[in-house]
């Protein structure tokens, strides 16, 4: 049951935005590749801050390439990662729902080009280009899944098997194509605000991993289907 379970997040989420990239018309590719009116390409260098935790929300962005953080930093400056995304993905969407500051910051987690669209251009887009709009929906969908599931990892499952299930979405298993088995660079400190943990506590489970021929780890991390077993079987 409980590999059904995970199986079917997987593969239902990364499913609906495959399935959204390839069936997506040309008009629809066109707006999400291409610069215009209300609507800009900005490049972004690993680290390189994308907005910041109360600034102004007046556009939503589209991720072309690379990879972006979302985190939320409490009062006295300690950063939680919300999530970790990549080609495909939207992220600001707060402002279509009159959201009026970002409620967390964007971070560039690898060289980063996005799409910034105006609120008011993607307004008048999802109204007038329903295939748009469907695909939208259907990522916001997959969106709200994953926090669902993210909330039930934190609250049942051990510290290593949310390390294993972090590790297997960031490789996007379950994918139809290839997965992407050589993650983007990304720091143990990172794995362990994602999962809410410890850097050393991290740092055991993956040497773990390694050791068990889960992972490959050198600075960056290859992960292995076999990795999957610790879902499967802890």
């Amino acid at each position: 049951m409980e590999r059904v379970k995970f199986m079917e997040g997987v593969d239902r989420r990364t499913s609906i935005r495959s399935d959204a990239k390839r069936k997506a018309p040309r008009a629809v590719r066109a707006f999400l590749d291409l610069a215009g009116p209300g609507k800009t390409i900005v490049e972004y260098r690993r680290g390189q801050r994308i907005y910041s935790q109360g600034d102004a929300a007046s556009s939503v962005f589209y991720i072309q390439k690379g990879g972006v953080k979302l985190s939320v930093v409490n009062g006295t400056g300690k950063e939680a990662v919300v999530a970790l995304l990549g080609p495909g993905d939207f992220f600001g969407e707060g402002c279509l729902a009159g959201v009026p500051f970002r409620m967390g910051e964007a971070t560039a987690i690898v060289p980063t080009a996005a799409l910034i669209i105006e609120k008011k251009e993607m307004i008048r887009v999802l109204h007038e280009e329903h295939k748009l709009s469907d695909q939208f929906i259907g990522y916001l969908l997959t969106r709200n899944i994953r926090v669902e599931e993210d909330l039930v990892d934190q609250l049942f499952n051990s510290i290593e098997k949310r390390l294993a299930r972090a590790l297997l979405l960031l490789a996007r298993y379950g994918k139809q194509d290839q997965p992407q088995k050589m993650l983007p660079k990304i720091s143990q400190e990172t794995l362990a605000e994602m999962i809410g943990t410890t850097r050393s506590r991290v740092n055991m489970f993956m040497n773990k991993f390694r050791k068990l021929g889960f992972i490959h780890y050198n600075g960056r991390i290859e992960v292995h289907n076999s990795l999957l077993s610790v879902i499967l079987h802890q």
